[in-house]
């Protein structure tokens, strides 16, 4: 599931900087995810595509990215970092 979302950010997003960890370990007893399954995962993107847009929206267009995933449980939860390239500090 890790690749496929590095893989479907890219293509949304052309990132100058991706970062996604499988963060599901640490909450196997969540009760989310023990109804429906699926990972929780921590996203780090910077792209120009989030230019002039608010974080909710940026959020937003990550989260529909996405969205396949969420409705077929592969995805529970996805913790979302998004800036522009000139927000980014490395």
């Amino acid at each position: 599931m890790l690749e496929k979302i590095k893989t479907l950010l890219t293509e949304h997003f052309t990132p100058t900087h991706l970062e996604v960890v499988d963060d599901s370990h640490r909450h196997r007893n969540h009760q989310g995810a023990k109804e429906h399954g699926g990972g929780h995962f921590n996203v780090l993107i910077v792209s120009s595509k989030f230019e002039g847009l608010k974080s909710v929206l940026r959020h937003r267009l990550v989260n529909v990215a996405m969205k396949a995933d969420f409705e077929n449980h592969k995805i529970h939860a996805l913790t979302i970092k998004a800036y522009t390239p000139d927000e980014w500090k490395n």
